[in-house]
């Protein structure tokens, strides 16, 4: 068993790092507080680096990496901007992926390299104001009609919402079925009856857009279905296999900026004539911190590897995502700890790895989502 990154993966890992502390590092604080970032710079500059394909293939304009490289770049990102790599991950994971699994050849040949190449963002539509844990709960509905599809209803806190150029989102069509009868579609910016709506106000990740999406009599061609029809909940299931290994690469991420952010700041803090890092009450604090940190990294990259070995990973990556995203909110606040008053300031760092981390608890499943999901693998019952 080899736990050390190719020559390769490190060379990503650098070149990630590079770019966030050059490219976002600086205007990290001027976006959160303008709850937006240069979206068409950044597009553009991810793209041209493989970041907004990283694991489609050549054919469709993707990077051809795989989960392990996708883990590093998200994390990287994070470590510097959570927000940021928010908007990368819901682009990448889930309206990519679902494509990606799910579309047809016509669609991954049309719609992929859009987004790979980075001509629009991709958004993803599972959450509705009623069904959040309870995706089955899905109250958008599809009609039939003129040869294609009539929808109508609307979708919540969705990431790129406001300028995504796609947005793969699921609405029932066969309302007896349950979640068997739940289809997923592709919706394309400009098509009638189909755009963001309220824009959220929130917590943390403030410069990741989320808004609300509504369809409103959307006629949507039968060739915009994405997969067969009744089987949307189930590839969404799917996706979320994958969006979870990037949640939890994100969670780490946030965690270690804030966990650096604490060392740097208990060696220069001094209290009683010597830096506070001297301390054993810090020093235990930095101990513990480090070990969640490496021990929810390990979690991570074991469900990358075995999704890139093509193995089953439901349990692994809701393993990963409920443990690095618990262990990002409690190193965000033991790094306000360490800095006292001057962690509860916004002129440093820590207070906002500490709002964003919240959100990795709650979005992509629930931290008590991902104990039923665990739990039911481990007691043989799914």
């Amino acid at each position: 068993m080899n736990f050390d990154l190719t020559d390769e993966q490190e060379h990503v890992r650098r070149s990630v790092r590079e770019f966030a502390e050059g490219e976002i590092l600086p205007h990290v604080l001027e976006w959160d507080e303008a709850q937006k970032f240069p979206q068409e710079e950044m597009r553009r500059k991810m793209a041209d680096l493989g970041w907004l394909g990283v694991l489609q293939p050549e054919e469709f304009g993707g990077a051809g990496m795989g989960y392990i490289e996708y883990a590093i770049i998200i994390e990287e990102l994070a470590r510097v901007d959570p927000a940021l790599a928010l908007s990368v991950a819901a682009h990448n994971s889930l309206c990519t992926g679902h494509l990606a699994i799910a579309g047809s050849a016509e669609q991954k040949a049309k719609y992929l390299p859009m987004l790979t190449q980075g001509e629009c963002w991709g958004a993803w539509g599972l959450t509705e104001p009623g069904a959040g844990s309870d995706a089955s709960g899905t109250k958008t509905v599809a009609v039939e009609k003129d040869g294609g599809w009539l929808v109508n209803g609307s979708k919540n806190f969705i990431t790129n919402a406001s300028y995504a150029g796609l947005c793969v989102a699921v609405a029932v069509t066969d309302r007896e079925k349950g979640n068997k009868g739940i289809t997923a579609f592709l919706f394309e910016k400009g098509m009638p009856g189909f755009g963001p709506d309220k824009k959220e106000n929130k917590l943390g990740m403030r410069a990741s857009d989320t808004a609300s999406v509504v369809f409103s009599d959307c006629q949507v061609p039968s060739a915009n279905m994405v997969g067969n029809r009744g089987e949307g909940f189930v590839d969404a299931m799917k996706v979320l296999d994958g969006g979870r290994i990037s949640i939890a690469a994100l969670s780490v991420g946030c965690a270690q900026g804030a966990y650096e952010a604490a060392i740097r700041y208990s060696k220069e803090r001094e209290q009683f004539g010597k830096p506070i890092s001297s301390f054993q009450g810090i020093q235990f604090k930095l101990a513990d911190m480090a070990t969640e940190i490496e021990a929810a990294r390990l979690l991570t990259y074991q469900a990358a590897a075995m999704k890139d070995a093509g193995r089953g990973v439901t349990k692994q990556s809701a393993m990963a995502k409920l443990y690095a995203s618990e262990v990002s909110v409690r190193v965000s606040e033991e790094a306000i700890q360490i800095h006292g008053g001057y962690g509860y300031i916004k002129d440093y760092p820590v207070e906002k790895f500490w709002r964003d981390s919240k959100l990795l608890t709650i979005g992509e499943g629930t931290s008590e989502i991902q104990r039923i999901v665990i739990a039911k693998r481990v007691l043989n019952q799914g």
